[in-house]
């Protein structure tokens, strides 16, 4: 399994952002896509993940501003990112697992989200 993620770069406080993450490989043993988020000096840690039936599950930092989906062919996840702050600043990850509360098994390159004050 590959993921992919695109999408991330430099925005200012208060800005959006929209990430992509593409799976290909043995995708269909994915059932869970999702992303968590490493910050300096921080642990990584839950943004959002959802299932192929459409649950999700959100970390407290992304709740009320981040919404995540997923496309009709279930390979493609997408974190649409509004009203970011400079905390939210970090490294993303895609992610993929088996479950929605295990740990995933696969993991993404890492796409920079860099937000300004």
């Amino acid at each position: 399994v590959q993921l992919v993620e695109s999408g991330g770069g430099l925005v200012q406080s208060g800005g959006s952002l929209r990430l992509s993450c593409a799976a290909s490989g043995n995708a269909f043993i994915i059932h869970v896509m999702g992303w968590y988020r490493q910050a300096p000096g921080k642990e990584r840690e839950l943004v959002a993940v959802i299932t192929n039936g459409g649950r999700t599950n959100y970390g407290d930092s992304a709740k009320g501003r981040f919404t995540i989906s997923r496309d009709d062919t279930g390979n493609t996840v997408f974190l649409q990112m509004n009203s970011l702050k400079p905390n939210d600043t970090a490294v993303y990850y895609c992610v993929g697992s088996r479950s929605l509360f295990s740990t995933p098994m696969y993991w993404g390159q890492g796409a920079q989200v860099t937000v300004s004050s």
